[in-house]
């Protein structure tokens, strides 16, 4: 995670142009535009009770501009426009030139007594050499366009007006981009909109203000979705190309195609001047099926110019140029009219976005869910190419996918009401829980998935843009007006509102400029633990295969920071430290803690600053092929927690450490680590026994697997109040419940009652490819070792190891799939394991034992089932020195002649048990 800039650029600008105010008194005859505010740099100077902006700043290219939203306001307050002047020149011209509008020439009779050398005009020129120019919104006309290269190249922009009364007078204009005031200040990220702003008498803050309500859509964009969906009454995205979902964040972005539940594949947005359509996946632009969307979206783009598109994708040029417009293959050009390309590429961001504000089309396709996968530990939304030109457009592409399907277009008229948009959730669920406002059935059905988007907006670590701070501002108004669920196993989560404020409460701690503040209202029984000080830990890792987390023994407390001095060997190596145990992504209709309870950082200086809010045991976590010895890295404060570690800590160790405050325990032994609630260790007095224990457990582990006794990587268990799914499920950690903790920590249990779960679970970590059969033996194969350890290691019988390995079940069993006509298709689970029980109780353990020695030193294996299935057939075979292609063959494994013709000098298996069935 990436550290909060103190005071952003917008901050210190604001406070330059609200300098020596304390209020704006607004009551007086002028009637202002509420201004729309998108892109990376517009920030709102006064804000209304209501959320309106009714005035603005941004920064373009190299140049400032202050838009007000009445021109009554130049001349009303001439202070403001001093303020303004100021930092619209920049901190290092010395230009005091300033050009005003004849228009608004009482701005030039205030300055008379400044150190601005006002100079009154009729329009505006290159000539006039001013470093700031003075106009109303409607007096721009023919300069715009060398107003906006002005700007772009550092010179300074003022202009006041309002568009309510030119959006009465022209009802079919389109005002974001007719309205000649917003073909200068639009480019910057203002619009002048046609909405009336209320007046009142508004107190400056000392900060950028904010509301809930200013989090609203920008439009309602029912004229660009009948324009785009003219003949389009379906989106067809079946076959085999997958799209990502389009997370639509933008005061001025809205979805056009959508799925059933609101995830979007398809979507638009104003930037600037221009549009931008994004389609997530490149394929698609080049789908006959949708050529009528595509001639309404490139006419949408164009704007009516009639000018050239230019198509980077031969696929899609095919298509694109039934629009009717002219369609060339190129690369980025400025004199294009519409620029369709993927989303690839990070080339030409800043052209491209320019491109657009200056009011080009943009055409983008592509999916980021491969991206994503591919580049483990970066950061989709700001790392993502597609999403370098995208963000500020306010759409990103993220690494959820969408499912193939033919969806159904939106009703326009219905559009805001019946489809899903981030926004206008945001606002309607911000007004519920701050105003008890009711949400409808449909809102309330989509909160969840509000929940995960604002997870993934805030993500972006946009700390410099004013939306995001919006959005940051209005979920921490939302997470201290709400009552935040305190999630256990006693007191589950189950509503929409407690998911989504499960979800956002963690991403909100990261993001909120006062954290610490916030902390109370999300962890509502936060009691002080005693900590220890500067504690070295010294580590050693030889990480052979994936990357290993190497134990602290500490613990951070919810939201509690600590620094980690490392060593400057083990830095920008891949190193990360995580804080928290339980790496499951929980997704369940019913929650006992939030769904991700971990963080990591990765190791870049040599202090690290970590923390987490739900807090968390402290790891090294070593990147895979990584050895180091000896390493000691220095944790500056944390919790003690019960650690034992065998061979290092001692029974007086011990003694102390199982009362230490930390609510979570591990015991790590030779092969394997045990994570349990610190209850379950309390009353431990001997842990060496158990060490033994477990120290023999894995050896049998290895025995079977046959591999050395020393793992490359010690195994992980980790025992949750929820896990992702399952019982127990494999993985590094092993996940399990937590009332298996007593059990894990138990040796009278494991030997009395067994652990046939824990069990299972190490032994799908052992399972290869090469010899299994997916589907048939996933959930079979795994056994073979809880069936081993618990008669060779824990001395119980298999008929006693589970309920379902008795005598009469597995005849049973077997009885059933012969009576059901021995399908391939039942040889599941149990079923399949009774294969292996009857070799087994034939040829012994020491039989597996040589086929798993044999699969080692094998190489270039079958991928499809029956391949492997012959070659496990023939490798047994050839181990026992017995054929048993007979016996395979009376439960149905697909059986080659060529397998048969291999094995026939060895004599036949002929009293195999399934003989009794033939």
């Amino acid at each position: 995670m990436t550290a909060k800039p103190t005071q952003t650029q917008h901050e210190e600008a604001y406070i330059s142009l609200m300098k020596d105010f304390k209020e704006l008194d607004l009551c007086g005859p002028c009637v202002p535009s509420d201004l729309v505010l998108i892109g990376d740099h517009a920030f709102p100077l006064a804000m209304n009770s209501r959320g309106q902006a009714l005035m603005a700043a941004s920064l373009y290219g190299r140049g400032r501009i202050v838009v007000l939203g009445h021109e009554g306001y130049l001349t009303t307050f001439p202070a403001l426009v001093e303020n303004a002047l100021t930092w619209l020149r920049g901190d290092a011209s010395e230009n005091l030139f300033v050009g005003v509008h004849n228009n608004v020439k009482g701005v030039a009779d205030n300055l008379s007594t400044s150190s601005f050398q006002a100079k009154v005009v009729g329009a505006f020129s290159d000539d006039l050499k001013v470093g700031v120019y003075v106009t109303d919104a409607y007096s721009v006309g023919a300069d715009a366009k060398n107003l906006v290269a002005f700007l772009k190249a550092g010179g300074g922009v003022l202009i006041a007006g309002q568009a309510w009364s030119w959006a009465a007078d022209h009802p079919k204009e389109n005002t974001l981009l007719q309205f000649i005031g917003n073909k200068v200040s639009g480019v910057a990220g203002i619009y002048f909109s046609q909405h009336l702003g209320e007046v009142e008498c508004l107190p400056v803050y000392p900060q950028i203000p904010s509301s809930w309500m200013a989090v609203a859509n920008g439009k309602d964009f029912e004229d660009d979705l009948e324009f785009l969906l003219q003949e389009v009454s379906e989106f067809d995205i079946r076959g085999g190309a997958v799209p990502s979902e389009v997370l639509v964040h933008g005061p001025l972005a809205f979805p056009i195609g959508t799925t059933d539940d609101g995830r979007a594949f398809l979507a638009g947005a104003y930037y600037g001047q221009g549009r931008v359509i994004v389609v997530t996946h490149e394929g698609y632009m080049g789908r006959e099926t949708l050529a009528p969307f595509w001639k309404n979206a490139i006419h949408w783009l164009d704007e009516g110019r009639q000018g050239i598109v230019g198509v980077v994708q031969d696929n899609a040029l095919n298509v694109l140029s039934k629009s009717g417009l002219k369609c060339e293959k190129s690369n980025f050009r400025k004199d294009l009219s519409v620029f369709a390309c993927t989303a690839y590429s990070d080339q030409h961001v800043e052209e491209i976005q320019d491109f657009v504000a200056e009011g080009g089309g943009l055409l983008i396709g592509g999916h980021a869910w491969h991206w994503a996968q591919t580049h483990r530990g970066q950061n989709p939304l700001t790392d993502f190419p597609g999403n370098k030109i995208l963000n500020k457009m306010g759409l990103s592409l993220l690494g959820a996918t969408i499912g193939a399907g033919c969806y159904k277009a939106p009703v326009p008229s219905q559009a805001i009401k019946d489809t899903y948009h981030f926004r206008h959730l945001l606002h309607r669920f911000a007004g519920h829980v701050t105003k008890g406002q009711q949400l409808t059935q449909h809102e309330e059905k989509c909160l969840k998935k509000l929940g995960s988007d604002c997870a993934n907006y805030l993500r972006m670590q946009a700390h410099d843009c004013s939306s995001y701070t919006q959005v940051v501002s209005t979920l921490t108004d939302i997470l201290k007006s709400s009552d935040m669920p305190q999630v256990c196993d006693s007191c589950p989560v189950k509503s929409s509102k407690d998911h989504l404020l499960l979800s956002v409460g963690a991403e909100v701690y990261k993001v909120c400029p006062d954290p610490d503040a916030l902390l109370p209202y999300l962890i509502k029984h936060n009691p002080l633990m005693p900590v220890v000080y500067n504690h070295k830990v010294k580590m050693n890792a030889n990480t052979a295969g994936g990357e290993e987390w190497i134990s602290t023994g500490l613990y951070l407390s919810p939201g509690m920071k600590t620094y980690i001095a490392i060593p400057a060997e083990i830095v920008n190596k891949g190193w990360k430290i995580q804080i928290g145990c339980q790496t499951d992504h929980l997704n369940a209709a019913e929650l006992k803690r939030a769904p991700c309870v971990h963080e990591r950082f990765p190791v870049t200086t040599e202090m690290t600053q970590v923390w987490n809010l739900w807090g968390g045991l402290i790891y090294l976590v070593a990147p895979p092929k990584t050895q180091a010895k000896g390493v000691e890295v220095t944790v500056q404060m944390a919790v003690p927690a019960p650690y034992y570690k065998s061979g290092v800590t001692t029974p007086a160790d011990w003694a102390l450490l199982r009362t230490a405050p930390s609510p979570w325990a591990e015991l790590e032994f030779e092969n394997i680590i045990l994570t349990v609630p610190s209850d379950a260790v309390r009353n431990l007095d001997r842990p060496d026994e158990l060490a033994a224990h477990w120290d023999n457990i894995m050896r049998g582990i290895a025995d079977l697997a046959v591999i050395p006794h020393k793992l490359n990587r010690k195994e992980r268990f980790v025992a949750d109040v929820q896990i992702s799914h399952g019982w127990m499920h494999a993985g590094y950690p092993i996940m399990t419940h937590k009332s298996t903790a007593t059990d894990l920590v138990s040796i009278d249990h494991a030997r009395t009652k067994g652990l046939w779960g824990p069990i299972h679970e190490l032994g799908h970590n052992q399972q290869r490819g090469c010899w299994e059969f997916p589907s048939h033996t996933t959930e079979c194969t795994c056994n073979l070792w809880s069936v081993y350890v618990h008669e060779e290691v824990l001395g119980i019988n298999r008929t006693k190891a589970h309920p379902a390995m008795t005598s009469e079940k597995r005849n049973s069993r077997a009885k059933e799939y012969v009576k059901g006509g021995k399908k391939l298709g039942s040889w599941q689970m149990w079923v399949a394991l009774e294969t292996y029980m009857q070799l087994q109780e034939r040829f012994g353990w020491d039989a597996f034992k040589k086929v798993f020695a044999a699969y080692h030193k094998m190489s270039n294996f079958p991928k499809d089932n029956k391949g492997k299935m012959n070659l496990y057939a023939e490798t047994f075979s050839q181990t026992v020195g017995m054929n048993l292609s007979g016996f395979f063959k009376s439960w149905s494994w697909p059986i080659e002649t060529a397998t048969e013709e291999k094995l026939s000098n060895l004599p036949a298996w002929s009293d195999h048990p399934m003989i009794q069935y033939d």
